[in-house]
């Protein structure tokens, strides 16, 4: 999620107006594609890329006019001891040597709309996380890594299209003013590790948790399709809903908003939610390129981003206008009543899917779903005996099996059905 000139100019820009300020499809565009550059060598944490992906992002925010809200300057040191020690890139990048290390260190990049020495009694928080793969580290889906081989992980989706929204945002905020308290533009760390920046953020704060409002925050919002948002987090207040539906009523919005209650999920908003703090998360759906080398800047809908932008902006400024944001506690699709499984269908689900069933919205190599002949876009209505109504369904079947067990699923393809025997692993 990239940085370097969030106000573009030129007369051949695309822009849209919004609030007073404007957005440019080339500048979202330039700021992803210089976090995607081999510069930063895919970002992981820990490693050079990532520390000069931050410094940049630092020198972003400080030419926005934002005050350094980290620890030290603009940035937040983390230390992470994984357990057992895990092994990753050594830090010659060119050798691709390999290391295992006991210690992990990363930096969240922290810029305020107002000095932290200005006690405000409200603040919000607009996030994001800069850090991705690396070369290929534990997390990547691409079947060169479990070969052996390592390539470049540009992450331009996850997450620097949420990079450049929290930058453009933060431009508008330096042209008219979103809030009229301040807010802390928020790019963490470790995400892709689990977490680990959003989790050191909200137990040692720079900015009194007591004090913080609410968090919006963008994890990969850079493949629009159509009008489809997912909006994750709007049972965490119970203004959530109407400034949602305020906003959406705008002119140029106009999303189909699938809607899910639960704080918790796969993204640092989670950090926030478990400290009682309300919280949204956008998201435009899952592809086949997650995780992969081919999550490239050229695949980014930029303007879609801005149409994000534009949404986020008016939320901002809907919720300045509220007198308290109560938080509530929600039913979490990842509690322990969740069902538990061991085997894999080897699909990327669409979850911007609100239909019944679970549709499929990619199809990995040589996996369970390929090889008994399933593809994208079949929407899974039956494991065994397990009917498939929505992804809770689909992870119960999934809970009934064992690796090498065979059994029947039903699917949807188009106005036909069709059994497929599927031997999970």
């Amino acid at each position: 999620m990239a940085l370097m000139g969030c106000k573009g100019g030129g007369d051949s820009d695309l822009v849209v107006q919004d609030m007073g300020a404007s957005a440019t499809v080339s500048a979202m565009k330039k700021d992803v594609e210089i976090l995607t550059s081999d510069t930063f060598e895919g970002r992981e944490t820990g490693q050079p890329g990532a520390y000069a992906a931050g410094e940049w992002l630092a020198g972003r925010m400080a030419q926005l006019g934002l005050s350094a809200a980290g620890d030290s300057g603009f940035f937040q040191t983390f230390r992470y001891k994984p357990h057992p020690p895990m092994q990753v890139h050594g830090q010659d990048m060119k050798t691709m040597g390999m290391a295992v290390v006991g210690e992990i260190v990363g930096r969240n990049v922290l810029g305020a709309t107002a000095p932290l020495a200005d006690t405000a009694q409200r603040w919000g928080v607009i996030g994001c996380h800069h850090d991705h793969l690396g070369w290929g580290d534990e997390n990547s889906l691409w079947r060169g890594v479990e070969e052996g081989d390592s390539t470049l992980h540009p992450g331009a989706d996850d997450n620097a299209s949420g990079v450049a929204t929290v930058l453009e945002l933060a431009s508008r905020h330096a042209a008219s003013p979103l809030a009229d308290h301040p807010l802390l533009m928020a790019s963490f760390s470790g995400e892709e590790k689990g977490l680990w920046g959003s989790n050191h953020f909200t137990d040692e704060p720079t900015v009194g948790l007591d004090h913080i409002d609410w968090m919006i925050n963008f994890d990969m919002v850079g493949r629009l399709r159509g009008d489809t948002l997912a909006i994750y987090g709007n049972g965490t207040s119970p203004v959530w809903n109407g400034v949602l539906d305020t906003c959406n009523a705008r002119e140029g919005a106009g999303f189909e908003m699938v809607l899910s209650e639960s704080g918790v999920g796969p993204s640092d908003h989670t950090s926030f939610y478990l400290a009682d703090i309300p919280v949204l998360h956008f998201f435009t759906g899952q592809h086949e390129d997650y995780h992969k080398p081919s999550d490239t800047a050229d695949k980014l809908n930029y303007e879609g981003m801005v149409r994000v932008a534009d949404f986020a902006a008016c939320i901002v400024t809907e919720l300045s206008a509220l007198d308290s944001i109560p938080f509530t506690k929600t039913k979490d699709s990842s509690n322990d009543d969740a069902p538990r499984f061991k085997v894999t269908l080897g699909v990327v689900p669409d979850y911007l899917y609100s239909g019944i069933g679970m549709r499929i919205d990619g199809v990995s190599e040589e996996r369970p779903a390929q090889l008994a002949g399933l593809q994208k876009g079949d929407v899974v209505v039956r494991i065994g005996d397990v009917e498939v109504a929505d992804m809770m369904g689909y992870m119960e079947g999934l809970s009934k099996f064992e690796e090498g067990q065979t059994t029947d699923v039903e699917v949807r393809r188009g106005e036909s059905t069709l059994v497929v025997e599927v031997t999970w692993d």
